[in-house]
């Protein structure tokens, strides 16, 4: 089954109006919006989002990816051990992973410092943590679709012997 054609159109810019919307997908402006609201009540749709690129905006947060292998437990899975870490602040995203470690977690600080406090003292002392691999982001080329590109810097001329 695929995605619905109206969830597609949102998943790639999510501040179309209701009217472009409709007029896209030959709807009525009065179905697109029934559709949305049965789909946030229902929680298809979680909420809306702007991607920024940090450097334009003067972030300098720090963010990490952390591979880390579970211990599954009895009757629950990965599924409570996963729900408990991804309560935490610091933590972005959090996803169920094929290959050599359980889960993904992507978490955010303001500094390393930060973010090796949450991996030392909170995440691996957690019961059921077997161990965590971090991996700091270092550039952004791509996210949610959405190319990064930089602003193109004068052009260096060739140096000739």
């Amino acid at each position: 089954m695929s995605i619905d054609p109206l969830l597609q159109l949102l998943r790639r810019q999510a501040r179309y109006s209701h009217k472009e919307l409709a007029e896209v997908l030959s709807l009525s402006e009065s179905e697109v919006a029934e559709r949305l609201a049965a789909w946030e009540k229902n929680g298809t749709i979680l909420g809306y989002q702007a991607v920024i690129n940090p450097e334009a905006a003067g972030d300098d947060d720090v963010s990490a990816f952390i591979e880390v292998k579970v211990t599954p437990e009895r009757g629950g899975g990965f599924d409570r051990l996963a729900m408990r870490i991804a309560r935490f602040d610091q933590v972005v995203s959090c996803y169920l992973a094929s290959g050599g470690y359980d889960l993904m977690v992507v978490v955010e600080g303001t500094d390393l410092r930060e973010v090796a406090r949450f991996v030392s003292e909170k995440l691996s002392t957690m019961d059921g943590v077997i161990s965590t691999a971090t991996h700091f982001r270092l550039k952004t080329y791509k996210e949610n679709g959405f190319i990064f590109e930089e602003t193109q810097g004068p052009e260096r001329l060739a140096v000739s012997p």
